[in-house]
């Protein structure tokens, strides 16, 4: 006999059953939305102190103990260490800010804390979110159209406005930093970027270097119109100050060059040992004399001086005959300041 076939059998998925992780937070829309909101509204708070120039200095305690004073809004979100997945997307808009325009970190956070605790107010009396976003997007484009309207033209490299540059330096130094250095700042900064500014190409930051100076006071602070090298001569009879100098800039060695590979001289007396080192000192002092050969090609019948700046060593045999013939040598360049130095006095680097 025929066995009837089995009833197909339903499977109902329910679509509240969810596996979830045993120690995550379950929370529902609502207290999530409130959440984000509270996480930038915390955020406001503790960046609202310190807003401009009679805003409070914050002390940053690193896991090392090391202190940070700031009152950079930047700085300080850097710093911070924010768990909140909101707060953190509130910190990145305050990056963007500083990378674009330098300035108005802490106004962006407390923009964006004040407008959502705007919506806070809205979203209790029952609105729903999307409305409120198609009005954050109208403001948006008022925004920007009365902007448009309301910005001035600013003159470029050409012709560049001064005082106009004064007065942004010195809105953005006022609010980190007490009056009387910001003014003084304010000059250096104005000066160190029309220094490096160039017709039709953007502005290298790079090429204004920060050196910090230890034993000295933050009032102290000045700008040198040229290139500052942090290494000195190393021979006492070499001249501390020369004036109209010729600058040879080059890579080569001034001192004995060990070989690359793992090698020995194998030698079976004192003479043999003599005459190689007798060998490698004649292909130094080669070199040596080739320098102040040129040195006295070019410098003759004028007062000139002659500098050698070099990426690798001098010893101090070379830098004894370089000091008797007048020259200053400076070894152990950074690659970074040879660059400089070709742009700032021309030429080229010379590696052999």
């Amino acid at each position: 006999h025929d066995a009837s076939p089995p009833l197909p059998t339903a499977t109902m998925a329910s679509s509240s059953i969810r596996s979830i992780n045993p120690n995550a937070e379950i929370m529902s829309k609502e207290a999530a939305l409130f959440m984000n909101i509270n996480a930038a509204k915390g955020l406001q708070g503790v960046m609202k102190s310190n807003l401009g120039p009679k805003g409070t200095i914050k002390m940053l305690v690193g896991g090392a103990g090391d202190l940070k004073l700031t009152k950079d809004g930047n700085v300080l979100l850097k710093e911070m260490q924010i768990q909140n997945p909101t707060a953190v997307m509130i910190a990145r808009t305050a990056v963007a800010q500083d990378d674009i325009t330098g300035d108005g970190t802490s106004s962006t956070v407390l923009i964006i804390g004040e407008l959502l605790k705007q919506a806070e107010r809205y979203l209790n009396e029952g609105l729903h979110p999307r409305v409120l976003v198609e009005g954050f997007e109208a403001a948006k484009k008022a925004s920007i159209k009365f902007l448009e309207g309301y910005k001035i033209p600013c003159p470029g490299v050409e012709a560049p406005d001064r005082e106009l540059l004064t007065c942004v330096a010195k809105t953005a130094l006022r609010s980190k930093l007490r009056e009387e250095l910001a003014d003084k700042l304010t000059t250096i900064v104005v000066d160190a970027v029309l220094c490096i500014s160039k017709v039709d190409e953007p502005i290298d930051l790079h090429m204004v270097e920060v050196m910090h100076m230890r034993h000295k006071l933050d009032s102290d602070t000045r700008l040198v119109s040229g290139l500052v090298l942090d290494h000195g001569s190393r021979h006492p009879d070499m001249k501390k100050h020369v004036d109209d100098a010729y600058i040879l800039t080059c890579n080569i060695s001034l001192e004995y060059e060990k070989s690359e590979v793992n090698s020995s001289f194998m030698y079976s007396d004192a003479d043999q040992r003599e005459r190689m080192v007798a060998a490698e000192r004649e292909y130094t002092d080669d070199v040596v004399r080739q320098v102040i050969a040129l040195k006295k090609k070019v410098c003759d019948g004028n007062s000139k001086g002659f500098v050698v700046i070099t990426q690798k060593g001098i010893d101090p045999i070379s830098l004894d005959m370089l000091a008797k013939e007048g020259i200053v040598g400076l070894r152990r360049a950074k690659k970074r300041n040879m660059e400089r130095l070709v742009l700032s006095c021309g030429g080229g680097c010379i590696n052999s």
